[in-house]
């Protein structure tokens, strides 16, 4: 197993471990917040069925109130009726009867009086000794005397008035009915649950709120706060058994809110914390590789530069000989070439982990260059082609490690034909960009490895370190600022895409 599967399988199981880990913190902490929410939602349910059984109660107390005042009304009528019925009758027997129904009524407060109000009597009302008449003409008056229509008493002279409020035991019964009511409202505005919740009249009218933001209880915003707490739950209706009845929207709690909307939340930051931990391992992981890239490129330049200064010097001894005392020129050329050769490989490492300084070149003159110089090493049984549509463009490269980079292409080109077939070099420009294809008629790469083959330790070859095409990337994208990529590839060939600033005349 090579070093680039072995990091894949890594990265395949670091993956896998995640997400199961996330996706069993993600199920467990569901189940754990739909759990908080279903007893949320039934503590919700029984403040709202206690609501309704109040309301039931609040009313039927109503109901019986308005029975109790009927059943007052009668009593009065009988009483004026047996009053009118008294003075008209002489049997002793009848006007017994009527004297006990008079005298029987001892709780209702009622005032006798005349067509103009003067008063005549009264009964069941504590009157003070003193301003007793003005008293008893100012309560005649008051609302609670006039709150029920009075009853007339027919005479033989004419007719007289009854006037009655609410006894004292029915007047304590209403005021309790009040507070009960008051307190029954502060209960809903004020719930358990901690619920917002708005307390509308049938005219959608505001009574009472809880829980919610002012600025949504505006004249202009009420409307739309009323139908959005009406879509999240049923209103309640109420009738308080005051004659008008009073509605209850109400909406979740912020904590069930919150509990239902946790599990995303989570996803969320969990997702965060993969990001940060993957762009933070790969950061580190990048500082690691170029840490070794430059050593690596340092320690070559430093290693070749010793027996390239020694063999330096021997051409130099050899070049002060007697022309006699050389046996082969021939040799001396070759020697001199091989060390220039070794001198710009020093060179291409040592700029490796250094600022590179880019110069504008002709690109015609350095593709033809790059080109010519690995065709007069390559076999006879390879086809060169170069193709430049347009003369006289300018990029702007380090000439050295630039014919790296086209050297290594070919010669991946020339292990992929095997020492047969044929590499073009195609160049043209966009508005921005050169662009330079390195074409050849190779046995393909797999789709699944076009981002592969740049990786360091990637190699198809037995005795292959993998570094030719990494280096090429580095060059191209970190030093160049421009981009490489395959652009395509099948049976018959591939194709490596470089793109590099155009200089602008």
């Amino acid at each position: 197993m090579d070093i680039y599967q072995r990091k894949s399988r890594i990265k395949i199981f670091l993956l896998i471990t995640a997400i199961i880990i996330a996706v069993g913190s993600l199920w467990y902490t569901k189940q754990l917040a739909q759990k908080i929410a279903q007893e949320e939602e039934n503590k919700v349910l029984l403040w709202a069925q206690a609501l309704e059984k109040r309301a039931n109660l609040v009313k039927i107390t109503g109901s019986l109130f308005d029975k109790i005042a009927e059943d007052q009304r009668a009593d009065i009528e009988n009483w004026a009726e047996a009053t009118s019925l008294l003075i008209k009758t002489e049997d002793m027997e009848s006007i017994s009867f009527l004297s006990k129904i008079i005298i029987g009524n001892t709780n209702i407060p009622v005032i006798h009086a005349s067509s103009d109000l003067e008063i005549i009597d009264y009964r069941n009302i504590d009157v003070p000794d003193e301003g007793k008449d003005a008293f008893l003409d100012s309560l005649l008056r008051s609302s609670s005397f006039q709150n029920y229509p009075p009853v007339e008493i027919n005479y033989i002279s004419g007719s007289n008035y009854i006037f009655y409020s609410d006894s004292k035991i029915f007047s304590e019964l209403k005021k309790t009915l009040k507070d009960l009511i008051e307190s029954f409202i502060s209960e809903i505005v004020v719930n358990s649950a901690s619920l917002p919740v708005l307390l509308v009249n049938e005219n959608q009218e505001l009574i009472a709120s809880g829980n919610i933001d002012s600025s949504l209880l505006s004249p202009l915003v009420l409307e739309h706060t009323i139908q959005k707490m009406a879509a999240t739950n049923p209103p309640i209706h109420l009738d308080l058994g005051d004659s008008s009845k009073r509605i209850v929207y109400y909406e979740n709690s912020l904590i069930l809110k919150q509990l239902k909307a946790f599990p995303y939340v989570q996803l969320f930051l969990f997702g965060i914390l993969i990001f940060v931990a993957y762009f933070g391992f790969s950061n580190a992981r990048n500082a690691e590789q170029n840490r070794v890239w430059v050593g690596m490129a340092k320690e070559t330049a430093h290693q070749l530069g010793t027996p390239i200064s020694s063999l330096a010097a021997w051409i130099d001894y050899m070049k002060e000989m007697p022309e006699d005392a050389v046996q082969n020129a021939q040799f001396i050329r070759e020697v001199e070439k091989d060390v220039n050769r070794l001198s710009l490989i020093a060179e291409r490492f040592s700029k490796i982990g250094s600022k590179a300084d880019l110069e504008n070149r002709d690109v015609k003159i350095t593709i033809e260059n790059a080109v010519h110089y690995m065709e007069k090493r390559s076999s006879d049984k390879v086809n060169f082609s170069i193709e430049i549509e347009e003369e006289n463009t300018k990029f702007a490269i380090n000439e050295a490690l630039f014919n790296w980079v086209i050297e290594n292409l070919i010669k991946n080109a020339l292990d992929a034909m095997e020492g047969v077939g044929s590499i073009k070099v195609r160049v043209f420009k966009s508005t921005k960009n050169v662009i330079i294809d390195v074409i050849d008629s190779g046995k393909g790469i797999p789709k699944g490895k076009f981002e592969t083959v740049f990786e360091p330790g990637f190699s198809t070859k037995k005795r292959g370190w993998g570094l030719g095409l990494s280096l090429v990337k580095r060059i191209i994208e970190n030093y160049h600022k421009g981009k490489i990529y395959i652009k395509e590839s099948s049976a018959e060939g591939t194709c490596f895409r470089i793109k590099l600033p155009l200089v602008q005349d």
